[in-house]
């Protein structure tokens, strides 16, 4: 094979590309023929607003860290996530900043991901290779099925006038594997670093840290940036817009806002599903589903109940629900519900506390607030603290979460009966504003078993996706294991203790 030489004027363009080290947009302006007879983009005058925008906001914190830096400050990694609706130009800007990392940076590392492998072959990486080959630079880049490398003739170049290392010089697509996260890890440079997640909505959440560790090396040129249609209302990139906002440059685009889209589309598309519905917000306005895709419970209905006014019910039985753990990652949880308020007393979480320690925490929350009914998970180690409560006296109920439904046509186990119960409760209720239990509630799909009843996604799997154990809800959906009757009533065992029929009533002190 004939080993390629440089163009005469090579060395000119590579001077003149360096210049835009700091500054991604004016390579886009620069590289690309915007406007050019006879090239794709002959009716394109440059990017859209968006884009110019999320450039211009790069090109202002490469400028902040060297500021920093001239301080004898650290410089910082930029964190840019947009969510949008359908086809405002996503993978042409992740494109762009690729090859830009990879013209402007020599030495650099640009890791490009996305929800699926097809995604990637299909998608993702065939945009990357389109716009380097209508690139001013396009014969700097070596095309391989899943990489661009530096042709032989540019490394020879930059090696004349530089100490290059170009064995982390690339553009690579990076397939990941949620039973071996590990295996996605390993990859740093300390000229700059690049990560992109395209569709990241679909990412598993197991795949974020790993990703956060390519990122070790103080260098003045790290951005992640992840951009995705927002279709599920949980995992790491819905947080990217919600709990971890602080850390993320975020952004909503309309796909209505956006010039050059074909508006009508987005219009069919509201009219055919309606303004509100979970269609139009993916599609058309950049917005998260209120419940996604086999999502038990959906992140509307707990909004909703996050912001909902208490009612108080006197007449309603107070609960208490324990979902017991040991040691480990998990924790133990003590919820209590006043009918449909689950808010007004605070839940209780312990960690690494032995099974004595949470008998006894369990023993003050009843002594203290008098609950009508305890619910304690039996399964694993709640047994134990059962067997502590009831040598102490307190009558508690076992709860056996594997075991068969009340309501066998419609839930597989128990468990999922609960949780259900919880769902039907959830658009009257009232939920303290707190992040963990709203997670919990939100995290697990479900799915239909052979006799086709609904199957609640077991806590094995749930961490395989990234999650924690949802140690939170399954502690509220405890308080929904049993009716208990109401206070008010006639039946209550307390009000007429000599007409109430036996297994009606529920009293743990009798």
């Amino acid at each position: 094979m004939v080993k390629q030489a440089p163009h005469p004027d090579e060395q000119q363009l590579i001077m003149k590309l360096l210049t835009f080290r700091d500054d991604p947009l004016s390579f886009v302006l620069y590289a690309f023929p915007w406007g050019q007879p006879n090239t794709p983009l002959e009716n394109h005058k440059g990017p859209r607003t968006w884009q110019l925008e999320a450039l211009m906001q790069m090109r202002e914190h490469i400028q902040n860290n060297h500021n920093a830096v001239r301080q004898g400050l650290d410089p910082t990694m930029m964190k840019l996530a947009r969510a949008s609706g359908r086809g405002i130009g996503k993978s042409a800007f992740l494109a762009w900043i690729s090859l830009w990392m990879f013209s402007c940076l020599p030495s650099s590392t640009v890791v490009v991901s996305a929800n699926t492998e097809q995604q990637l072959k299909s998608t993702t990486f065939p945009e990357i290779r389109k716009w380097a080959t209508m690139s001013i630079n396009s014969r700097w880049f070596e095309h391989n099925a899943m990489s661009l490398r530096p042709a032989e003739w540019l490394i020879d170049s930059m090696k004349e006038t530089t100490k290059l290392d170009d064995a982390y010089w690339y553009i690579q697509a990076r397939l990941w594997s949620e039973e071996a996260p590990d295996a996605y890890a390993g990859i740093h440079s300390q000229m700059g670093m690049c990560v992109l997640f395209d569709e990241a909505s679909g990412i598993p959440s197991v795949i974020w840290p790993v990703a956060q560790g390519y990122f070790t090396d103080k260098t003045t040129h790290r951005f992640w940036v992840a951009i995705s249609n927002p279709r599920n209302p949980s995992g790491e990139f819905f947080e990217c817009f919600h709990s971890n906002r602080d850390q993320w440059n975020n952004a909503t685009i309309d796909g209505r806002s956006v010039e050059e889209n074909d508006h009508d589309l987005y219009e069919s598309i509201i009219r055919q599903y309606g303004e509100d519905s979970d269609q139009a917000r993916v599609e058309v306005y950049g917005q998260f589903p209120r419940q996604g895709d086999y999502q038990f419970i959906g992140r509307g209905l707990v909004d909703d109940a996050i912001e909902r006014e208490v009612w108080v019910d006197g007449g309603a039985p107070l609960l208490m629900g324990v979902d017991p753990a040991r040691y480990g990652d998990d924790s133990a949880v003590i919820a209590y519900r006043h009918g449909r308020d689950a808010r007004s007393i605070p839940f209780e979480q312990y960690k690494s506390c032995s099974l004595v320690e949470l008998a006894e925490h369990v023993a003050r929350g009843i002594e203290r607030y008098k609950p009508d009914a305890v619910f304690v998970e039996g399964d694993g180690v709640g047994g134990g603290v059962v067997d502590i409560l009831k040598t102490s006296g307190f009558r508690v109920t076992e709860v056996k979460t594997g075991g068969g439904a009340q309501d066998k046509e419609m839930y597989a186990n128990h468990r999922t009966e609960m949780w259900g119960r919880v769902r039907d409760w959830l658009p009257s209720a009232s939920l303290p504003d707190n992040k963990e239990l709203a997670d919990d509630l939100c995290a697990p799909m479900y799915e239909f078993s052979l006799k086709g009843q609904l199957k609640l996604e077991q806590k094995e799997k749930l961490k395989k996706r990234g999650y924690s154990s949802p140690d939170w809800a399954d502690a509220l959906a405890m308080t929904f294991s049993r009716t208990i009757s109401r206070k008010d009533t006639p039946n209550n065992r307390r009000l007429n203790r000599k007409r109430v029929a036996q297994g009606v009533d529920y009293d743990m002190f009798a």
